[in-house]
Formats: structure tokens, sequence, C-alpha cells
């Protein structure tokens, strides 16, 4: 899919309501399928009491739900800024291929939000302990359920 002006106007509206309503930061999104807009979000994570609620994410579980599956093989998403981490993630575990975004991650750090600081833990190899104490323990007690679940050639996602 070619990218497409008017879908990233959406996502700036989305973005764009926040600055009214004060559900979350000024984060927009949508999720486009066929040529047509399948799910708008914002962000949601002071309404929702939820970290999680990034527009990005908001969008997925929107689509996901819309459409009836996890797999979002096809659609193409819009975001007004840089999507995070966590979002990238989740983009990359729904299967969308193609992603646009407006704004930058130096844009978001710009006005207090930590997505630049977040890339620079995960680049520095995870071992910033002043962002996060991320050790492995007692891989005996959890290794089991994995080797379970490969043994009961469970559906891969």
């Amino acid at each position: 899919m070619t990218y497409d002006k008017s879908f990233m106007a959406q996502a700036a509206k989305e973005a764009e309501s926040n600055l009214i309503s004060g559900e979350g930061g000024p984060f927009g999104c949508v999720i486009v399928k066929d040529g047509a807009i399948l799910t708008a979000a914002h962000n949601q994570v002071l309404a929702q009491h939820d970290p999680t609620a990034h527009a990005e994410i908001m969008a997925l579980r929107q689509a996901g739900a819309l459409l009836a599956t996890h797999d979002l093989s096809g659609c193409t998403l819009y975001s007004s800024a840089m999507p995070c981490p966590m979002c990238l993630a989740a983009i990359v575990w729904a299967n969308i291929k193609t992603v646009y975004y407006g704004n930058a991650a130096e844009d978001a750090a710009a006005i207090g939000f930590r997505d630049a600081a977040i890339y620079d833990f995960i680049d520095g190899g995870l071992q910033n302990t002043t962002v996060l104490v991320l050790t492995q323990h007692d891989r005996e007690l959890t290794i089991p359920a994995f080797h379970s679940y490969q043994n009961q050639a469970k559906q891969l996602y």
C-alpha cells in the first residue's frame, strides 16, 4: 500500500482529541485495510489507568476484535508518532508489514515522553540498571511449560 496523507491526517486528529479529553498523551493511530480505515484510536493511558493503552495498542485491539483474529496481515498502520518499543513489538506480533509515522521519538522526548530512553536501554543491551533490573532466574521451573506447549504442537502466532 502506498502512503495516503488523509490517513495520517486522521491519526493526527485522533492525537489532537486528547488535547481536549485529557485521556492520555497526544498520540493517535489508524489501521487501514483494503484502502479504508478499519480502526482509529488515541492514547488512553490516563483514562484507562493502563500503561499499555497507547494509541497503537488500542487500534490493534479494536482491529483484532473487529476481524476476529490476532493476525492483521494485509493491514497498514498510520501513527502520529514513531511507535514506542512496546507498540513496535505488538505491531510485529500482529504481522503488520507497513507503518507510517509523523513525529519522531526525539519529538516525543522533547515534550517529556521517554520513548528515546527506552530505545537507548534496548540498544545498550538491557544493562542500564537505573532503567530496569532484568535478570534470569530458575529457568528449570519455567521451561517445562514451554516443552509441553511444543510437544502439544499448539498454534503459534
